[in-house]
């Protein structure tokens, strides 16, 4: 393997290149859904991964949607990243990408758009990527419904696997994520009018205010942790009606899978207050937990990296935020995420990139790479 210092000095010079690179692509906006966007983003990506690795992408289109793929013929290491982001088309124009002084801000520029950067970059210096796959899907934000597959698959096919998402404003790669899962609960009442007879009607937006009493118990206080938030809400039709319809949206966050169980059964469980109401549930448990103990190996090849750049100590963080990791550790895969940018708030308007410390990240991800496809490990 090259010296990581020689690694670091070519990454340093490539600095200008990858902050022109990070405007370019936080411009091509990719918001959830949008196919014709997330078809030019894709078309983009494809070029530049293409160049660093010598062989074209394999888009894979599922329900219209253009995932890029990669694949290694002996899959040692696999990069996983995600292209979409969470802002509505036009963001940009509003808030363009920007740069003062070392800070890089704009829609979508540390989740995940500046750690895609990275890895090109990082593809870029090695000399060999034969053995190195790359998964970049664009469905990550919605959940991963049409990608999920396909990052099980690729996963199984590697000996590891690197989440290039934004490390901790810290720098800290992550070594473990809080699993998730996302709910809809569907409350039928009775419509009447609201002046005349509402005795007549079954109230759908009271029941639901009951509902969301009970399932913000389920995690208010919890000593492990865990969290359940009613978000997005809908009910009613007219001012004078009483509400026959109301459709609440609930997220659950939780460091065990126990956990997500115990959540999982009481919200299937939920039943109504109001006389004559009914209660439907849609969902269930979307990503269990990453737990810490498949990425330590990864963790200390990248600390050896690390040192031998003259970097800080690298340490591991704990998230509370799920990614596709949580995929890839759930198979038992080694998984190690938080390899993107050094930045912070993601999905805010105030989200930011320390450009700085870009050749630094693209300099360690090169050669944990180059250490993982070239050196047994396991």
């Amino acid at each position: 393997m090259d010296h990581p210092r020689d690694l670091l000095d070519a990454a340093t010079k490539l600095r200008p290149d990858m902050v022109e690179r990070l405007g370019t692509l936080v411009s091509a906006e990719s918001a959830p859904g949008d196919l014709p966007h997330l078809e030019s983003c894709a078309d983009l990506l494809a070029r530049w991964g293409e160049e660093v690795l010598g062989r074209p992408a394999e888009r894979v289109v599922v329900d219209g949607l253009p995932h890029l793929l990669w694949p290694a013929a002996r899959q040692r290491v696999l990069l996983l990243g995600h292209f979409d982001t969470v802002f509505p088309i036009g963001t940009v124009r509003s808030r363009p990408f920007t740069v003062r002084g070392d800070i890089a801000t704009g829609p979508g520029v540390c989740d995940m758009k500046a750690g895609i950067v990275q890895m090109f970059t990082a593809l870029g210096l090695l000399a060999d990527t034969s053995a190195v796959g790359v998964l970049l899907t664009c469905d990550e934000e919605t959940g991963s419904g049409t990608s999920r597959p396909l990052i099980e698959r690729q996963a199984r096919r590697s000996d590891a696997v690197l989440v290039c998402e934004a490390a901790t404003p810290q720098g800290e790669v992550k070594v473990a994520r809080k699993g998730g899962s996302v709910y809809r609960v569907i409350v039928q009442g009775r419509a009447a009018h609201a002046g005349v007879e509402p005795q007549r009607g079954v109230n759908a937006t009271v029941e639901v205010a009951h509902q969301i009493l009970t399932l913000r118990a389920l995690g208010a206080g919890h000593s492990s942790g865990t969290s359940v938030t009613p978000t997005l809400l809908a009910a009613g039709t007219t001012t004078n009606t009483v509400p026959e319809l109301a459709s609440l949206a609930v997220d659950v966050r939780a460091w065990t899978s126990a956990e997500l169980e115990r959540v999982d059964r009481a919200i299937h469980e939920l039943v109504p207050f109001l006389p004559e109401a009914t209660l439907a549930v849609e969902g269930n448990i979307g990503r269990h937990p990453m737990t810490p103990e498949l990425a330590r190996p990864l963790l200390e090849i990248a600390r050896s990296v690390a040192g031998q750049l003259g970097m800080p100590t690298l340490d591991g963080a704990h998230a509370a935020g799920a990614s596709d990791g949580n995929f890839t550790a759930a198979l038992g895969v080694p998984t190690l995420d938080g390899l993107g940018a050094v930045g912070g708030g993601a999905h805010a308007r105030d989200e930011y990139v320390q450009l700085d410390r870009m050749p630094e990240r693209t300099a360690l991800l090169a050669g944990l790479v180059d250490q993982l496809s070239t050196v047994e490990w396991r």
